[in-house]
């Protein structure tokens, strides 16, 4: 499914019911949904515009707007976590909604589809752009084998959470919009595990994003935002890139983990070389993109407690 109907699909979180006390009493309930929909809007920017309903996001200011209320959903939830480091990084995200917010009212009102799309090929391009590669794979590994040991890492925590990559729309499982998406999934089953499951399987759900965090994105997207800054030197994905750095690391500060971020010479991919003649590309070439959210209440197969469907399918999750 897309990153738009993903959210539709959730369940409003005032038509929850929760086990003890209400989500609007629960200062962990609402930093896991405001951390959700960020990494959420995070992950859908990055993606190549196939229609108009991103643009149409942006220009009616939805996006920005989206991205505030999370932001101050989170401020007033933070109840001392992170102290006034925490509360920095919020307002540093806020300044860059406001730089993103102004570039929507100057440059973006009139662009069409073809414009937005044209902007992401300048900075991404049609092939593996070795200047900025939304992959992680091509981050840290330097031979095909490392790279095979991280894209199976990476497909186990799919699989754990009864999550697979939809074929409408393709990309690759380490794509920097799958791996966010992941993350917000991750951030809303804990706001729902929170209400319904109790301490214990809501810290198999916490303890999932510190190992996601700590040993995935929280490594390669650093770089990689750095490498973005440079590559798109001004408009939407500037500002997204500079937004992604200092989100990564206030989330990874909130989840109290240390990643140890790969730097500019632990990023390799020219070691590969294409056969004469050949060449490789991304995007609808490849097979899968973004995460197909199997819903089942929350919006997840759980590994917490899987069995066997009456027909004989995949395991069923009890969220």
């Amino acid at each position: 499914m897309s990153t738009k109907e993903s959210e539709r699909r959730m369940p409003d979180p005032g038509t929850l019911t929760p086990s003890a006390g209400g989500l609007k009493d629960s200062p962990a309930v609402e930093r896991a949904l405001g951390r959700s929909k960020l990494y959420l809007l995070i992950s859908w920017s990055m993606l190549y515009p196939e229609d108009d309903e991103f643009l149409d996001y942006l220009q009616s200011g939805e996006f920005v707007e989206d991205a505030r209320s999370a932001i101050a959903s989170l401020s007033q939830a933070l109840d001392g976590v992170g102290g006034e480091r925490a509360k920095a990084k919020l307002a540093a995200l806020t300044k860059h909604l406001a730089q993103i917010e102004r570039w929507v009212s100057t440059e973006c009102v009139n662009w069409q589809l073809s414009d937005l799309q044209a902007e992401h090929r300048r900075v991404f391009s049609n092939v593996i752009t070795l200047d900025c590669p939304p992959y992680e794979t091509l981050f840290g590994n330097d031979h095909v084998f490392g790279q095979a040991h991280v894209m199976g890492d990476i497909a186990g925590f799919y699989k754990a959470f009864g999550v697979e990559l939809s074929q409408d729309i393709h990309e690759r499982m380490d794509h920097l919009s799958v791996e966010l998406e992941f993350m917000h999934f991750l951030a809303y089953k804990e706001s729902y595990a929170r209400c319904h499951d109790g301490a214990e399987k809501t810290q198999i759900v916490v303890d999932a994003q510190k190992k996601f965090v700590n040993e995935h994105i929280g490594r390669w997207v650093p770089l990689f935002a750095r490498m973005l800054v440079k590559k798109a030197d001004t408009g939407f994905f500037r500002h997204m890139a500079d937004f992604t750095s200092d989100w990564m690391d206030w989330d990874a500060a909130h989840l109290i983990v240390n990643p140890e971020p790969y730097s500019e010479t632990d990023y390799r991919p020219a070691t590969f070389i294409a056969p004469e003649g050949q060449s490789y590309e991304c995007g609808a070439q490849d097979q899968g993109n973004e995460l197909n959210m199997l819903l089942n209440e929350v919006g997840a197969d759980s590994f917490l407690d899987k069995e066997k469907s009456s027909e004989g399918g995949g395991p069923v999750g009890k969220a």
